[in-house]
């Protein structure tokens, strides 16, 4: 006998995910609850601008940033090549529509990066550094 079914009958139903997740307290090393908007949002870009890009295959290529890549660098073009990879770190979540105001400030071999980011959940200011010690 033929099994029947498995095949889905007529139009599918795009859903929009969620942006529920778990809170992360980076300070207590521990999950301390759920977080869900704007709160996610902002633990969404710490983690992919604190993740390097290709170090790690459990995720996919375009997750992470490759700031850790001008750690020590004094090349004029540091300012413009960070804001760069901001963006291309932060562009493929769809919940993120834009990166404005970046600021990169040269402190020794690292930096200290500032920038609003606009997502579907509200605007939030971010500051990340960047350094040999991440």
């Amino acid at each position: 006998m033929i099994p029947e079914g498995g095949i889905i009958q007529g139009p599918l139903e795009e859903t929009e995910e969620t942006s529920r997740t778990w809170h992360l307290d980076f300070e207590a090393g521990r999950i301390a609850g759920m977080a869900d908007g704007l709160q996610a949002m902002q633990q969404a870009v710490y983690m992919a601008l604190r993740t390097d890009r290709y170090r790690h295959l459990i995720y996919s290529y375009d997750y992470g940033s490759e700031l850790s890549g001008l750690v020590g660098s004094h090349s004029p073009s540091v300012r413009s090549d960070a804001a760069r990879m901001i963006r291309e770190a932060l562009e493929p979540d769809d919940r993120i529509i834009g990166i404005e105001d970046v600021e990169v400030e040269t402190a020794g071999d690292g930096l200290r990066i500032r920038f609003t980011v606009h997502t579907t959940f509200g605007n939030f200011q971010m500051e990340q550094e960047v350094n040999a010690n991440v």
